[in-house]
């Protein structure tokens, strides 16, 4: 380690290497966030969005990102968290999307269900 990441927080030096090391989330639309960085207890949480959310690699991604972290000294618990693309939404109990417009007006969007639902005209 060198004196000038001696002098940076690991939420910094985690920030940074997921920028230079992890560029493939960026090309593919998706975001990176550092929820936590304790180096206290070792702690890190990772947020992946964006295009993350429902990307068919971002298993792998998520596995290389906790393999490479859990080589650090000062980090002992990595988790990375890449939400379901139905939770940007609300989930199945959000009555309307973020439009405002009844997810299931004519038969879109009703999680699976072909039944509209009973508000339905």
């Amino acid at each position: 380690m060198t004196e000038t990441d001696a002098d940076r927080t690991l939420r910094e030096r985690v920030e940074t290497w997921l920028s230079r090391e992890m560029p493939i989330i960026q090309m593919h639309g998706g975001t990176s966030a550092v929820r936590e960085a304790d180096p206290d207890t070792g702690e890190v949480i990772i947020e992946l969005g964006g295009g993350c959310k429902g990307c068919s690699v971002s298993d792998i991604t998520t596995s290389n990102i906790e393999a490479e972290l859990l080589t650090w000294s000062e980090v002992d618990d990595v988790t990375v968290r890449v939400p379901d693309a139905r939770e940007s939404l609300g989930g199945p109990d959000q009555a309307e999307s973020i439009m405002g417009i009844d997810r299931t007006e004519g038969g879109r969007g009703d999680w699976g269900s072909s039944n509209p639902g009973k508000d339905h005209l």
